[in-house]
């Protein structure tokens, strides 16, 4: 099983706004909203790639109970705790004329320390050495900046792959713990090596080191419109972009990360992984709002990857 844990969730609002100008009236011309959060956006993507999660995560208010009957009814299975307070709710403002997609992500309410405890105890209760963990996105105040440095260390007794999409302090704080695999973009490893690293054959050096001084299977490196490299002990593969029409950028990197989940679930090499994680990446930038891809457009993408193997 494939666990997603969204420690800070949120109800996205997706408007269009076409010529959005600052210091001025701007007129929405569409709207809509999702259940969102990053472990949340990858539960949805898993869905659609065929595979099950169990979406875990802590909600609030009326704005949460409206977040977990969304994720039900789509089907995916939950594990929410609730807290005092209302989940937060972030506006997704793209402007089709500009062609610009803007984010105002609200903060989220204070959770209390013990709330994050319990949901990891709940988990670990059922965790077993074949499953999956996938942490990503910031975590809400009150958690400790170590919190995933925490579920890494105790999920991995356990036997658990865990994934680590996160940035800033939560991400080194969580590489101390050695997750099985991060997805860093190329701008938070040259934040993480303190050298700016542009190329693919700079990322990969980088990658093998921190690999190694921290005991990482695999580091996947998002690089924009330019791809992706994904790098292991035995391999190093750079996926070109794929050239779509944007709808919106939102949850891009967390489909990348639902189509590593369900590849390492299914045991599938590094290559068809890279194949299946830049075409589903593509596929959902193609849609709008952080909705999930169908795997129909996934599947018609696949053939367009191009792998270079270094």
């Amino acid at each position: 099983m494939i666990y997603t844990v969204t420690l800070n969730p949120a109800l996205d609002k997706t408007v269009e706004i076409p010529s959005l100008t600052i210091n001025s009236v701007n007129r929405i011309t569409s709207m809509r909203t999702d259940p969102g959060g990053k472990g949340i956006n990858v539960s949805k993507v898993i869905s659609k790639l065929g595979g099950k999660s169990i979406a875990v995560g802590i909600l609030g208010g009326d704005t949460g109970h409206s977040i977990a009957a969304a994720v039900e009814a789509m089907g995916i299975e939950t594990d929410f705790l609730f807290a005092e307070g209302e989940t937060r709710t972030n506006m997704k403002i793209v402007d089709p004329v500009l062609h610009t997609n803007t984010d105002i992500n609200e903060p989220g309410s204070t959770v209390p320390e013990e709330i994050p405890e319990q949901l990891l105890r709940n988990v670990l209760g059922k965790l077993t050495a074949e499953d999956i963990v996938v942490l990503s996105g910031s975590i809400p105040q009150g958690c400790p900046k170590t919190v995933y440095r925490d579920w890494i260390s105790a999920c991995s007794q356990k036997g658990a792959r865990l994934i680590l999409d996160a940035d800033g302090e939560q991400l080194a704080a969580g590489l101390e713990a050695g997750p099985y695999l991060i997805k860093p973009n190329h701008h938070e490893l040259s934040a993480l090596m303190g050298r700016d690293l542009s190329t693919p054959v700079e990322l990969g050096r980088a990658a093998h080191e921190l690999r190694k001084r921290y005991g990482i299977r695999k580091i996947v490196v998002s690089m924009g419109s330019a791809g992706a490299l994904y790098v292991s002990a035995g391999e190093m593969i750079h996926a070109e972009g794929l050239r779509v029409p944007v709808g919106s950028t939102v949850g891009a990197g967390d489909s990348v990360v639902a189509a590593l989940a369900v590849a390492e679930e299914k045991d599938m090499d590094f290559s068809e992984a890279a194949r299946l994680s830049t075409a589903t990446g593509a596929a959902n930038v193609m849609c709008s709002g952080s909705q999930a891809a169908e795997y129909t457009a996934v599947k018609e993408l696949l053939p367009q990857v191009i792998l270079h193997h270094f």
